[in-house]
């Protein structure tokens, strides 16, 4: 039971190690207590589920436990994605919402996420409420008593979902530039989502692993490389204009170009940006998290937006979007939200917000990305993720945050910030970022610079003095 803990995005674990049926109930009895004492329980809690193996079961115990307190229950008819279970809590004016998800990670893994009433993530504060609920029921255990069918109604929450998401996009604009289009769900609960509304408004759109694997094909559902090398031949082979993709619980898009060039989500966000800010003039600041491009100061300069910096994890940009007029906001994941729609995370609706920029300009992916380099400079992003020994982790971050390293490679380090791990600045070329992972046992390593070539040389070097520490 000590094994659970709370990361930048609820809770994870390795199924049938520490994700176990116990533990899916402990979670939920704590957040059942949160609602009693915080919510109107009176509102009741929607419970959601992804595709991985097991989910609509560990679904179904949640919302047992749930019922206990006499509560109304809903659950999914069937898989859906976390955004959606958001938007439903939001639109029913639930008191919250559980998601059994383990996102991106390996097939290994489930998890719970609590969408808060508000339509989004909990708030650091709701997770510390939670955490508290969380050591009581660990002393205590879940009561045991008898789950409350009749409190539990099973809950139809893609259609009200598709029916939303489908009027945010201008689609006589998008039908009419007869572009073709390729979306990848990664076999997660995002499946059929995008080919359905494309289709249903005669936009050539086609599908592949759409159906559900609970093993995602052998690679993790994260729409970034390696794993959308399925999207990158699809692409090619058969002339799409675009490729879309969507993590395993559809929050995190990803992208493909024409030509198989892989759009990173630091792109996807600088294009949204650029067209709703500039082509589209909708007002609104900009939230993004401390990894993410430097590119979006410079799009938000340029439109008179300010930036708000946040540490990792989309429950700080949706902190913000609550309290300020934010336009966009994201995270280097593929995580963005727009004040349009729900302050969360949604990969469906950015890649249709994405489908419209392409139809809007008659242009493709990589032209939009060469522009924004034409005017805004060249940026370049890499990551790492380093798996390594007790201790490294913390030696790493404290070697890099000491101020006698004045040098990486032949770059001066020019100055350091710890708003979330350790960001070091490389002269005028860019900078480098180190911190551990908050869901799961790894460092990353973050890089961006003005060339390739560079980007990859500073990872190198960093990750090299990493594995000698």
């Amino acid at each position: 039971m000590s094994t659970i803990k709370f990361g930048t995005d609820g809770w994870r674990g390795v199924i049938a190690d520490d994700f176990t049926f116990a533990n899916v109930r402990t979670v939920a009895c704590a957040i059942a207590r949160y609602v009693v004492r915080a919510e109107n329980p009176n509102a009741g809690v929607i419970v959601g589920y992804d595709t991985r193996y097991g989910s609509e079961w560990f679904a179904r115990a949640a919302a047992e436990v749930i019922s206990i307190t006499g509560m109304p229950v809903w659950i999914a008819e069937k898989a859906c994605p976390s955004p959606a279970l958001s938007l439903l809590v939001r639109q029913r004016a639930a008191a919250g919402g559980i998601m059994i998800t383990a996102s991106h990670n390996p097939y290994r893994w489930n998890g719970v996420k609590f969408k808060a009433s508000y339509g989004s993530s909990a708030l650091p504060s709701i997770v510390a409420q939670v955490e508290k609920e969380l050591t009581t029921v660990l002393a205590n255990g879940v009561p045991p008593l008898p789950a409350r069918p009749d409190c539990i109604q099973p809950l139809d929450i893609l259609s009200p979902y598709l029916e939303t998401v489908d009027k945010l996009v201008d689609w006589e604009r998008i039908r009419a530039a007869k572009f073709r289009f390729v979306v990848d769900p990664m076999h997660g609960a995002a499946r059929g989502l995008l080919r359905e509304l494309m289709t249903r408004h005669g936009v050539a759109c086609d599908e592949i692993r759409g159906t559900r694997d609970p093993l995602f094909g052998g690679v993790n559902p994260e729409p970034i490389e390696p794993h959308v090398e399925a999207l990158r031949r699809a692409v090619v082979s058969g002339g799409y204009h675009a490729g879309l993709c969507a993590d395993g619980d559809g929050d995190r898009i990803g992208a493909m170009d024409r030509d198989g060039t892989f759009i990173t989500p630091h792109q996807i966000f600088s294009i949204l940006l650029w067209h709703l800010a500039g082509t589209r003039g909708i007002h609104g600041d900009v939230a993004k998290t401390f990894s993410s491009t430097k590119m979006l100061d410079k799009i938000a300069a340029k439109f008179g937006r300010k930036v708000f910096e946040t540490p990792i994890g989309f429950k700080y940009i949706c902190e913000l979007m609550l309290e300020r007029d934010i336009l966009l906001g994201g995270e280097e994941s593929g995580g963005i939200g727009t004040k349009l729609y729900l302050p969360e995370r949604d990969a469906t609706v950015m890649a249709l917000l994405l489908v419209e920029v392409m139809t809007w300009h008659g242009k493709s992916l990589g032209e939009l990305v060469a522009r924004l380099h034409a005017e805004f400079g060249e940026h370049h992003y890499g990551r790492v993720d380093l798996e390594l020994k007790p201790g490294q982790k913390e030696r790493a971050i404290a070697h890099f945050s000491n101020a006698k390293l004045a040098r990486l490679a032949e770059w001066p380090v020019a100055r350091r910030e710890d708003l979330d791990g350790i960001k070091l600045y490389l002269g005028e070329i860019g900078w480098v970022m180190l911190r551990a992972s908050g869901t799961e046992p790894m460092l990353r390593v973050y890089s961006e610079t003005t060339s390739p070539a560079a980007t990859r040389k500073i990872l190198d070097q960093t990750c090299a003095i990493v594995r000698g520490l």
